[in-house]
């Protein structure tokens, strides 16, 4: 393997990822970010055992516990309080597993730190507007006009609404709000769960613990609350009061975290799109992470599947004796792993995320009851996790010692015995 020159578009979790993971087998990486100091945007964000399996092999996991809140379980309930969704990690038989809540600002700040520390290029306040050909290598073309040198690689990292895209980027129905608020200490939240309510599929809250993202910081948490796109001027125009009724309705625990709220611009309203690139790589160019493919986030996976892109791409150039041919093993080693989440989100977002009441009825008389049963409750955990699939080995990656990084979790969020209890020595599922 020769080394190659290679520009990385876009500073987040894909792109970051990939910088650190090129640049350490030798290659001349260059960052570039249209803000002139790369910053994360959003809220909170789950960590599954696929993303952290990249992070493992970054050197990082144990820097992202520590800023994160280990999670043993899903849960939701609907409004006669009836548990709908109850996905737990311990049903995967693995001793100590957990998901990570955790800001994105803590996981930027993890992946950006060790850039910096590697010393890798950056290139600030370069908004990309199109690429551009040249004798077998590849140029970036920003707005203004002016481009960049050819590269001998183009790795496509700026998300759903990438302007290297092809394909415009289509809003689904719903979306979501997102704040970030201190934790609710002692109102009847646990931090070990992501809990969400539900009317219908027609209104969802959910509160994410997310841990520090500073270690003199107090814990935080990410609040939701589902929302259609063409509602949203309605929720601006309503106030913000005959929204937090509504959110009492529904959950009244909710008071500690509304008060907290007194602004709309407290809350960012984010848009979802569920799309997949049709060419998702080309001479010179590969896109990766939401880039390539994106969804809403019912599976909560996009962080991990966009780890699990920046990894496939480094092992592919490394094993490959040409970059063409580096890409494609790339490509194929995700190819089926992106195809199946992306179906499974598209099948399981309308029964969180519909105005139509038949999902909601699917999904509390039907999925609910049937998820408690082996080994229908395995699967669900793999289907969380990620780890459906099988995507892990594939890669040659395993997931994280987890017996090992329980001093750090237990630390970080006091989970000692909750994690020893949750999660009880059983045969060890393969991942």
């Amino acid at each position: 393997m020769k080394p190659y020159r290679i520009a990385i578009a876009g500073c987040g979790p894909a792109g970051l990822a990939a910088a650190l993971l090129l640049h350490r087998q030798g290659h001349d990486v260059t960052l570039f970010d249209r803000f002139e100091n790369p910053q994360p945007l959003g809220s909170g964000l789950m960590l599954q055992p696929t993303g952290l399996a990249v992070l493992d092999r970054l050197g990082l996991t144990e820097a992202a516990v520590r800023r994160g809140a280990p999670i043993r379980a899903l849960r939701g309930l609907n409004k006669h309080g009836r548990t709908v969704l109850d996905a737990r990690y311990a049903d995967l038989g693995r001793p100590g597993i957990f998901g990570l809540g955790i800001h994105r600002a803590s996981l930027f700040d993890v992946l950006h730190q060790e850039v910096t520390r590697a010393g890798i290029a950056f290139v600030g306040g370069a908004v990309i507007a199109a690429t551009a050909s040249a004798s077998g290598k590849r140029a970036i073309v920003f707005v203004d006009g002016s481009m960049s040198d050819p590269f001998d690689l183009v790795v496509d990292a700026l998300g759903a609404r990438s302007p290297l895209s092809k394909r415009a980027f289509s809003p689904l129905p719903f979306g979501a709000l997102w704040a970030t608020v201190q934790w609710p200490h002692n109102c009847g939240f646990d931090e070990q769960l992501l809990e969400q309510r539900y009317f219908k599929a027609e209104q969802m809250v959910g509160v994410l613990p997310t841990g520090r993202r500073d270690p003199e910081d107090n814990r935080e948490a990410s609040f939701f609350w589902s929302l259609r796109g063409d509602a949203y001027q309605d929720w601006r125009d309503g106030g913000l009061e005959a929204w937090k009724e509504q959110v009492r309705a529904l959950w009244p625990a909710c008071e500690p975290i509304l008060a907290q709220i007194s602004t709309p611009e407290q809350l960012v309203f984010a848009r979802y799109s569920h799309r997949t690139a049709r060419q998702p790589r080309e001479p010179a160019l590969i896109r990766i992470g939401d880039a390539w493919h994106s969804a809403s986030p019912q599976l909560g996976q996009g962080a991990n599947m966009a780890l699990l892109d920046a990894w496939a791409l480094a092992v592919g150039i490394e094993a490959a004796p040409s970059l063409a041919e580096g890409l494609r093993l790339a490509f194929g080693w995700r190819s089926g792993h992106v195809a199946l989440y992306q179906a499974l989100t598209a099948a399981f977002t309308p029964l969180y995320q519909s105005s139509a009441s038949f999902p909601a009825a699917i999904r509390d008389r039907v999925l609910a009851p049937v998820s408690r049963l082996w080994p229908v409750s395995k699967i669900q955990a793999l289907l969380v996790t990620g780890l459906f699939g099988a995507p892990l080995a594939e890669l040659g990656l395993a997931v994280p010692d987890y017996e090992a990084l329980a001093p750090t979790a237990s630390s970080t969020s006091a989970l000692a015995s909750g994690l020893s209890q949750s999660n009880p020595p059983t045969t060890r599922a393969t991942s």
